[in-house]
């Protein structure tokens, strides 16, 4: 599960470009309840997603036009440069070399050797979200990769996971924690049918998945897959929102 705690490697924010923010604020405040705030006159149209006052993530305009809305997992680290040079070393690609976020910390823009794209948070004031695997926030975080093997070597020589694989029956996936199942905060796996770019998929916990999925198409988003039950993980949806951005929602099961 994720964590609060503070571990380099481990997923510490998530935000989302936009070609429309008030769309997309409104989409997101339907289906989950949040609210938005405001990140301030300088910081080029970015807010948060915000749930009962705590900071859940972000949302922003797209800053690069040819760009596809979609959100971006942030992982931590003590050092943005060395992450990000560890990242080409490793085959990677450095999309915004290592910045400063006012006094919040420190980001770069990263993509792996497949292109599966993503971004590392050097704490300061801002240690990243405020709340994870409660309802309305992020609860895991799944690479879909055109090459397992080749995303196993790339973030095991960046970040240090442990990986972990599990028979699933028509595939194999791997469990990522930073040493023990405790620790595990996401996964990796090979492409389905009909995949072909290789993302990171943020999955939210809701209280209901069908409850949830029920209000997507009046949002004006799509559910592309689910709801279906996972024995031992619980019941999930693959969706799309307004402006195709994709993201999941699941009710974990309990343990009894």
């Amino acid at each position: 599960m994720l964590s609060l705690d503070y571990t380099p490697g481990t997923p510490r924010w998530i935000d989302l470009g936009s070609p429309d923010t008030a769309a997309t604020a409104a989409f997101y405040t339907g289906l989950f309840g949040w609210t938005t705030e405001d990140a301030g006159p300088d910081t080029g149209g970015y807010g948060f997603f915000n749930l009962d006052g705590r900071m859940l993530g972000g949302f922003g305009p797209l800053m690069d036009p040819n760009a596809s809305p979609s959100w971006t997992i942030y992982f931590g680290t003590d050092d943005a440069e060395a992450t990000a040079k560890s990242v080409e070393q490793a085959g990677g690609t450095v999309r915004a070399p290592a910045m400063d976020v006012m006094d919040f910390g420190r980001m770069a823009q990263l993509s792996d050797g497949q292109g599966g794209e993503f971004a590392v948070w050097q704490p300061r004031s801002n240690p990243g979200f405020h709340a994870v695997n409660v309802p309305g926030s992020l609860a895991w975080a799944e690479l879909h990769t055109s090459d397992p093997e080749a995303a196993r070597a790339f973030y095991t020589s960046v970040f240090g996971w442990s990986l972990n694989d599990q028979n699933m029956g028509d595939f194999t996936y791997t469990v990522a924690s930073m040493g023990t199942e405790e620790t595990s905060f996401g996964g990796l796996m090979g492409h389905m049918p009909g995949e072909t770019a290789t993302y990171w998929l943020p999955y939210f916990e809701v209280a209901d998945c069908d409850a949830t999925v029920a209000k997507v198409a009046g949002l004006g988003g799509t559910v592309f897959m689910g709801p279906d039950t996972l024995a031992g993980v619980g019941r999930m949806a693959a969706i799309r929102d307004i402006h195709g951005s994709v993201f999941s929602v699941i009710t974990s099961e309990q343990p009894s």
